[in-house]
């Protein structure tokens, strides 16, 4: 089983051409050079977004006679969706609560003032 390093796929899925790599790879397994075709960049330059991509373990890679195909890692995809998910649910938890405390302090500071 792959863990996941949301370090590393955080950083990985930060490039927008990674972003679109990896959305192309989800919908079917393509070599280098049919990704490489989609960009205005050079084949090596998408092979080193690729080797960014599979040391993420976001995607896995396959041998078919000379040819190289990539595919999405449905869920290594699912493990970094589920960490963000924890991690903007905690955030959101701590930003209702101190919405909810500073609400408190409010009010008791408006009735301080309203007694007077």
């Amino acid at each position: 089983m792959l863990t996941l390093r949301p370090v590393d796929a955080l950083a990985a899925i930060a490039e927008p051409r990674r972003r679109e790599i990896l959305r192309m790879v989800s919908l079917a397994e393509l070599s280098a050079g049919e990704i490489a075709r989609r960009f205005d960049v050079t084949r090596p330059a998408i092979s080193q977004h690729l080797r960014v991509l599979k040391e993420a373990n976001l995607v896995s890679e396959r041998k078919s006679g000379t040819k190289r195909l990539y595919r999405a890692r449905p869920e290594t995809i699912a493990e970094l969706r589920a960490y963000l998910e924890d991690f903007w649910d905690a955030s959101l938890r701590t930003l209702k609560a101190a919405a909810e405390q500073e609400e408190q302090r409010r009010s008791r500071h408006g009735r301080r003032h309203e007694s007077h």
